[in-house]
This record gives structure tokens, sequence and C-alpha cells, in this order.
């Protein structure tokens, strides 16, 4: 579902160098954290952005841009490899074949600091809605979870932002 894969050799040397390093976004309902994510994953080289649950796609059901992420990726949405799927459960399957270690980034008792955290070599966050997180069932199903130690007296960032501190934390190590 991705309209520049595969058509020329600019592409494919351009992603060459990406490891195996994936974003998942489950069930965001902002349009415009959707894009932030997409200009910040082209940045920390993820292979692919996965959009699942009721996360916008960066095309909508009629095959046209949706102005809002387009606005904010800045043209991430259309280098940047992405998929859609409704369930979260085939999308972090899918990846556990290929050995990727799923990583949650939520506020959990099992949440480890991101700080402490030794990333593997092949991962895929996942980060949730705005308000819920990462919902109860989908922490079921991933291998760790991480957390932003907040030194201030609020408990949580914008998703996008948090994803991006999360990206480079994973991505340097």
């Amino acid at each position: 579902m991705f309209p520049c894969e595969g058509k020329d050799s600019w592409f494919e040397s351009k992603w060459a160098h990406k490891m195996q390093h994936y974003l998942i976004l489950h069930n965001i309902r902002s349009a415009e954290n959707v894009g932030s994510m997409f200009r910040t994953a082209d940045a920390f080289g993820v292979e692919k952005i996965y959009l699942t649950g009721y996360t916008p796609a960066p095309l909508d059901r009629f095959k046209r841009p949706v102005s809002k992420i387009a606005k904010t990726a800045l043209g991430a949405e259309l280098t940047v490899p992405w998929q859609k799927s409704d369930d979260v459960s085939i999308v972090i399957e899918l990846l556990k074949g290929k050995n990727v270690r799923i990583v949650a980034l939520e506020q959990d008792a099992r949440a480890v600091d991101l700080a402490t955290y030794k990333a593997p070599q092949k991962w895929a966050l996942i980060v949730g809605n705005e308000v819920e997180g990462v919902d109860a069932e989908t922490l079921g199903l991933v291998d760790d979870v991480v957390e932003i130690n907040m030194l201030g007296t609020k408990e949580s960032l914008n998703v996008a932002v948090a994803a991006g501190i999360a990206l480079n934390q994973l991505s340097q190590k």
C-alpha cells in the first residue's frame, strides 16, 4: 500500500541503509500526530510504519491524500513505506515471525526506563492512543515495555513527541 515502493533505483538506494526497525501506530486519532510520526520515522530510518486500528492512513478510502497528514509529514508519507491493518495482533504476529522484538512505549508495571533499555537489533516500537495509550490486550502481545522518565509535573508527553524520543533512543543502541 505504499505508493513509491519499487519505482526506481533512487528509492532502493535511499532505503538500503535501513535496519529492521518498525513503527506501529495503534489507534492514533489525530492525523496531525500521524503525519508528525511519519516525518520522525524518516529521520530515524524506520523501515516501515504499520497503521493499525482506527489510525488514519496517508490516503483515504478513495486513495486521495489526507491533507492533515501531508501537512505535518512534509512528504515523508510519500517516502516511508506504510501499511494499514485494522488488527494490530496480525501485524505483531507478522513481525514476530521475522524475529522482530515488539517494544511498547507505555506507562505500565512491567515498563523499564527507556534510557536504560538495551534495544535488540530488530525491533518494532508500538505507540497507542493519545489519551488511553496502548490497550491492555495489545500490551499482552508485546515483548517489552519501555517508558520515558518524567521529571516534571505532567504524567505524559504528546504521542508524537514521545515516539520521537523513543525512536531516537532505540536507534542509538
